[in-house]
């Protein structure tokens, strides 16, 4: 049935204003009804929006080129945690890339993000923001409730201190950068205007950050946004202005055709092969080349 209906940009906003809280379960279900024609078309295109648990990782969890663990440190809303994981057999140190979750918190998908950066060649450390709240929930819905509950400012101070931890990891060589993805990608633009330690921040369509805090940015910036994501590019041209005002150094790449979360293969509605994999490309080298030395 599935394969039957096509999946509309208007279904696709549908589901992106479900997922940002201003739009209920209900409310989303029935518009979707109305959009796909029926309940039962609804009930088919569901899945293809949402993200799949089922689908399997990129890098198995217990693959033998990665080692991982679970780690945890001192926050200002209490104690963080998060999952750890570097390359096997490398008894060098490596840079840091802290993996910042979407608004769903640190799930399966996120693991497998950082296992991936880190047979890129670096310490890779995905955060849970809702470790102070007692961790991430399984239920997603729940989950987004959570991370629209934290406080915006306990939450900026906690990826501070994750930036602090990371560096300070006998595995890291002291430098440290952040990539992150929807709400992670807006983390990541509010972590580069607070602290001046972070080396390189990696934003996939992420929320800007407020314009006056701009030039606080020491950090390197490659910013990533999908050509059919209208609420989050409209952010786009006061970010770039403030970035250029300030001298920041920075790269913006908008991919065309895209949709927002297209770096999510666990969704398959939105998921964008084309522009994961390019983005990709330019997020590894953009991180080596900010974090050497």
């Amino acid at each position: 049935m599935a394969e039957r209906v096509q999946i509309t940009q208007e279904m696709i906003r549908l589901y992106d204003e479900y997922t940002h809280l201003t739009l209920d379960r209900r409310g989303f279900l029935e518009k979707l009804t109305r959009a796909a024609g029926s309940g039962a078309a609804a009930a088919a295109i569901v899945p293809l929006l949402e993200a799949s648990k089922a689908r399997a990782a990129v890098i198995a969890e217990d693959d033998a080129r990665v080692v991982t663990e679970t780690v945890r440190w001192a926050g200002e809303g209490g104690e963080m945690s998060g999952y750890l994981v570097r390359p096997a057999g490398v008894t060098d140190k490596l840079p840091g890339v802290i993996v910042i979750h979407e608004n769903r918190g640190l799930n399966g998908h996120i693991q497998d993000v950082a296992r991936r950066m880190a047979l890129e060649g670096f310490v890779a450390l995905a955060p849970d923001f809702l470790a102070p709240a007692g961790g991430t929930p399984a239920d997603e819905d729940r989950a987004r409730e959570m991370i629209g509950a934290l406080d915006p400012v306990v939450t900026v101070s906690n990826a501070v201190a994750t930036v602090g931890f990371l560096a300070g990891h006998e595995a890291t060589t002291g430098k440290v950068g952040a990539i992150g993805f929807c709400w992670g990608g807006a983390m990541v633009n509010q972590l580069a205007t607070a602290d001046p330690d972070l080396g390189a921040g990696v934003a996939y369509y992420g929320r800007t950050p407020d314009a006056q805090a701009v030039p606080n940015i020491k950090a390197r910036m490659l910013l990533h946004y999908a050509g059919l994501d209208e609420r989050i590019n409209a952010g786009i041209p006061d970010y770039e202005a403030a970035l250029k005002a300030a001298g920041v150094t920075y790269e913006i790449h908008v991919y065309e055709g895209a949709n927002h979360a297209f770096n999510n293969d666990t969704s398959a509605a939105r998921y964008d092969a084309a522009a994961a994999g390019l983005a990709w490309e330019r997020t590894s080298a953009f991180l080596k080349s900010a974090l050497a030395g």
